[in-house]
């Protein structure tokens, strides 16, 4: 099989972090990508290992020479899209704005990934995931009641915020330029990216449904059944039964559904009380008890896994959520489609 994408074809003009994700995305089901990178970068092995950038064809240019950057603009003329993830104007500056490439092949689509976007006033100020998504209102909602904002990872401002968003975007711009046969710029910031993943938190915040406060709400840890739980082995679960029939279910399998302070589910004030509780609960019995308790159940319930052991639990196996590449265990490729799966990963510089 060659994936949902085949026949289409994007250029990767060499980056970090969301840049890189989106192409893999593109690549991992079925689209021809190829990166171009500065020369030697085969020859260092820094990216031997780096996930991020399998499926692809990989070619070393040197896009400060104007033979460079006349071989880039051959591979555009054939191309659907063209990705890249330079400061403002740097594009430009190398003789590949988007009107080179639009005069060239005015059916591509250039898709350009920034923290902060192709204007505004920081739009070339320098900055990272933790910046963006504390600029867009996302960082000030991730964090524990009393504590600081604490950021995940920089999973929602690179990846999803980015890489997640430009793919989409990408592909709305080469469906729309195979009708209309006219390409466009796709601007990604990763400002912008983040908020939108926001938009149900910013819903219920305009309803008085979210406090503009870390800790308090359902989904923040405010909630006692939806947080994490250190048990009896200091390893951690989690439980999430926002639904009242959920929510009982949790508590039977706990042993505690007849305890006073847990009858009204949302009582806030009881909060704190609840959560003190389940703590003590919790630290009875080693996680793998647990699992065992919750076994079949519908309490929203799962150990909290390591890096180690994600690939090696049942139900990851089962679906083959993890698969080993060139010596590296990584995620498989998402989402599954059942008329044209991804093609088998190929290792970068395979």
């Amino acid at each position: 099989m060659a994936g949902a994408l085949e026949g289409i074809t994007v250029i990767e003009l060499a980056g970090i972090g969301p840049g890189p994700f989106t192409a893999m995305m593109l690549a991992d089901h079925g689209a021809r990508v190829i990166r171009i990178d500065r020369p030697g970068t085969a020859e260092s092995g820094r990216l031997k290992f780096d996930a991020t950038l399998r499926n692809r064809e990989h070619i070393e240019l040197d896009l400060k020479s104007p033979e460079g950057i006349a071989a880039v603009l051959d591979l555009a003329r054939e191309a659907d899209g063209l990705i890249e993830g330079f400061r403002p104007g740097v594009l430009e500056r190398l003789g590949l704005g988007p009107d080179v490439l639009l005069a060239a092949n005015p059916r591509i689509v250039v898709g350009r990934m920034t923290g902060w976007g192709q204007e505004g006033p920081m739009a070339n100020a320098a900055g990272h995931d933790i910046n963006y998504i504390s600029l867009s209102g996302s960082l000030h909602t991730f964090g524990r009641e009393g504590g600081k904002p604490t950021p995940p990872l920089n999973a929602v401002g690179d990846f999803g915020g980015g890489g997640m968003v430009l793919a989409f975007g990408m592909l709305a711009g080469i469906l729309s330029a195979k009708s209309s046969g006219k390409g466009q710029v796709v601007d990604c910031a990763m400002v912008d990216g983040s908020a939108l993943l926001a938009t149900m938190v910013w819903s219920l915040y305009s309803l008085g449904r979210w406090v503009d406060e870390r800790g308090k709400n359902i989904l923040d840890t405010g909630a006692p059944y939806y947080d994490t739980y250190e048990t009896k082995d200091g390893k951690h679960v989690s439980v999430g039964p926002i639904e009242g029939p959920f929510y009982a279910e949790m508590l039977e399998r706990l042993g505690i559904a007849g305890e006073e302070q847990f009858a009204q589910q949302n009582e806030r004030a009881n909060w704190p009380a609840m959560k003190e509780r389940l703590t003590q609960v919790f630290l009875g019995k080693t996680r793998d008890e647990w699992c065992d308790v919750f076994a079949g159940s519908d309490a929203c319930f799962a150990p909290v896994l390591s890096l180690s052991e994600a690939p090696k639990h049942p139900h990851n196996v089962a679906r083959g959520t993890f698969v080993e590449a060139a010596g590296i265990t990584q995620p498989a490729p998402a989402p599954r489609f059942s008329g044209t799966p991804a093609p088998a990963i190929r290792p970068p510089w395979s």
